[in-house]
């Protein structure tokens, strides 16, 4: 399958312009939504739900703020900052959400600038350094395929602030998941080097859809995707046995830590601080 088939066929069903999703979407996703939490919905459960999507998203993009000045060409940067933007966009309105229900009455700042690691969500995969480009593309294929799969359900959620936030997501997500096969297939089929290092990137994301699937099964879904682009780009799908442990109970790696520091430093340091 060539490159230009794993765009078409990932993006079919979705006939608007979602390759360029990224750095759009400026009108309120939430005019006119009822805020109230409808009637049979747990807000303890919502709030979760809310902050754990949020905080993957959160780091998520720290991590690909990490690749401007790094990626391996000017536009890759561009391309990558803006993933990483509509990712905090979705993780600002999620922990606002989760503010509003879970009686605190906190705000996205208190979420983000003012938690310490052992009270992140996040999964795993999210928070480990990529000082390779082989690996940030590969991660960011199957989080953000997981993580559309994810949305595509939640966009008919009871709650409409929620079903909102998926809504938009989705075409958001499903740019992010095009970009990534495309480099996936772009570096696999490439040189013996490129070939080598998207190898040994899948065989080091591998062991993590584990947690992925338990958070939120979409193993068809990430299955398919995985399917496609290796056939595309002539590389194996990795065999792999899941490893222990699960952010979304707070249980992280070293790399998480340090991570937040960086992201944090400046709101601690100034927390009254405004502009």
């Amino acid at each position: 399958m060539s490159d230009d088939h794993v765009y078409l066929s990932l993006a079919e069903g979705h006939e608007d312009d979602s390759r360029w999703a990224y750095g759009t979407g400026f009108e309120d996703p939430l005019h006119g939504v009822d805020t109230t939490v409808p009637e049979g919905v747990d807000a303890v459960e919502l709030a979760a739900e809310c902050v754990a999507l949020a905080d993957d998203a959160l780091v998520s993009a720290q991590r690909l703020a990490e690749w401007v000045t790094r990626a391996p060409e000017l536009e890759e940067e561009v391309a990558l900052a803006n993933i990483g933007l509509d990712l905090l966009g979705q993780a600002r309105l999620l922990y606002s959400r989760a503010g509003q229900v879970d009686g605190t009455g906190r705000g996205e700042d208190a979420y983000a600038y003012f938690r310490d690691a052992a009270d992140f969500r996040n999964v795993t995969l999210a928070e480990l350094p990529d000082d390779d480009f082989a690996f940030a593309v590969v991660r960011l294929l199957v989080l953000s395929s997981w993580r559309l799969a994810h949305f595509q359900r939640l966009a008919s959620h009871p709650d409409p602030v929620l079903a909102a936030v998926a809504a938009k997501g989705v075409k958001e997500l499903t740019y992010h998941r095009q970009y990534a096969a495309e480099w996936a297939v772009r570096l696999g089929d490439g040189t013996d080097e490129s070939h080598r290092r998207t190898r040994e990137a899948l065989e080091r994301v591998a062991p993590y859809l584990g947690e992925l699937h338990a958070a939120y099964d979409a193993r068809d879904e990430v299955a398919e995707v995985l399917r496609q682009v290796t056939e595309a780009a002539g590389l194996p799908v990795p065999v792999y046995r899941p490893l222990p442990g699960s952010g979304r109970a707070g249980e992280h790696t070293e790399h998480l830590a340090p991570l937040l520091a960086e992201l944090q430093g400046v709101a601690r340091a100034h927390p009254e601080a405004t502009w």
